[in-house]
């Protein structure tokens, strides 16, 4: 009967893992919406949204809490339950970069960009495939899938220092264009970053199954 129940909180951490994951995934999908949009107010509420994802670490971390001091888990829960804590630091701080992008999308919103934003538009969709699969790893235990996570994060790299090498160029061909290409820049760094968590994200799956983890953290 205890491990009856037990089980039940375990797949309610999941489901719940699962919702702010998706949570998280939105707040990227939108802001980079409101970015090629140029729309201050869908940025706005992305900023304003960041609360919904910190409310639900909080409701992911009471239920591991729960698990750890009302039932008696096993080895295996135990990484389970210690890699879901890991994990949503790593979310929450995804969270903080789409409203650190959404930011700067409001700032840059009434100017014309000096670049096409395709390769931060590529930035955004491979790191929200990433974020996506690390969780769906973790939860179905997918090992495979969570070392294809870990690959990705070339993809994002390279986009990211190709378009560092355009916004170096724009500017040498005019230097008017510095102010806005180190905004891009960063907003490209900010996407950098979040594809860094979702490795950590993968990392922290890895170790839920294996009970080995590289403890590579990221700022």
């Amino acid at each position: 009967m205890m491990r009856s129940r037990f089980d039940e909180q375990l797949i309610q951490l999941n489901n719940t893992l699962l919702e702010m994951g998706a949570l998280v995934e939105h707040a990227i999908d939108q802001a980079t919406k409101a970015l090629v949009a140029h729309d201050a107010e869908a940025a706005q509420e992305i900023i304003e949204g960041d609360e919904e994802i910190d409310d639900k670490e909080r409701e992911v971390e009471t239920l591991c809490l729960k698990l750890l001091l009302h039932q008696q888990p096993v080895a295996s829960d135990l990484r389970q339950i210690s890699a879901a804590l890991k994990m949503i630091t790593d979310l929450e701080r995804i969270g903080d970069q789409a409203a650190d992008i959404s930011e700067l999308c409001v700032y840059l919103s009434a100017q014309p960009y000096i670049k096409k934003l395709e390769h931060i538009q590529e930035m955004a969709a491979t790191t929200m495939k990433m974020v996506t699969n690390s969780i769906d790893a973790f939860v179905r235990k997918d090992l495979q899938l969570a070392e294809s996570v870990i690959d990705h994060d070339d993809i994002v790299d390279r986009l990211y220092v190709t378009i560092k090498k355009d916004l170096i160029e724009l500017v040498h061909e005019n230097v008017k264009n510095g102010e806005q290409a180190f905004d891009v820049l960063q907003i490209a760094k900010y996407y950098e970053r979040i594809g860094d968590h979702a490795v950590n994200l993968a990392e922290w799956a890895i170790f839920s199954i294996t009970g080995v983890h590289k403890n590579k953290q990221v700022l």
